[in-house]
């Protein structure tokens, strides 16, 4: 069975502005992950680690299509614990004033065998954080 965690959020601020906070990386810093080594560019990867001191949870992401303004899509995995690995999809679509954003992780039946932590409800929890708070309060300020 495919398990997918689909969030949709509209936002008020232009796709130009949500794009740029998606793809900077020193935007993203402020609502996301520290990503040193990002670089919007098909084929290139990126590493972070969960904030904090204790440099929890490797994720290693490889960028798999980029269509500016619109769609964003890279691979996401934990290369310390599995070799298994899921995708995540940003969409932006503009509506009136505002942006839609959606984002999708398709793919958690691989994390299974990690453990509650890692399953399509935990993921909920935090995309539902990131996108619907974090990433909102940031474009709208």
């Amino acid at each position: 069975m495919h398990e997918n965690v689909k969030i949709s959020v509209k936002v008020n601020a232009p796709v130009d502005k949500v794009w740029n906070a998606l793809t900077n990386k020193e935007q993203m810093k402020n609502w996301y992950f520290d990503i040193p080594d990002f670089e919007l560019k098909e084929g290139n990867a990126f590493n972070f680690f969960e904030p904090g001191e204790e440099r929890k949870f490797h994720h290693h992401c490889e960028i798999a299509e980029v269509v500016p303004h619109e769609k964003f899509k890279h691979s996401w995995t934990y290369p310390d614990v599995t070799k298994e690995k899921t995708i995540v999809k940003w969409e932006l679509k503009p509506e009136h004033e505002g942006t839609i954003v959606t984002l999708t992780h398709k793919g958690l039946e691989n994390f299974h065998h990690l453990g509650e932590d890692f399953y399509p409800e935990s993921f909920r929890k935090g995309w539902e954080d990131i996108v619907g708070k974090s990433l909102k309060e940031f474009v709208e300020n």
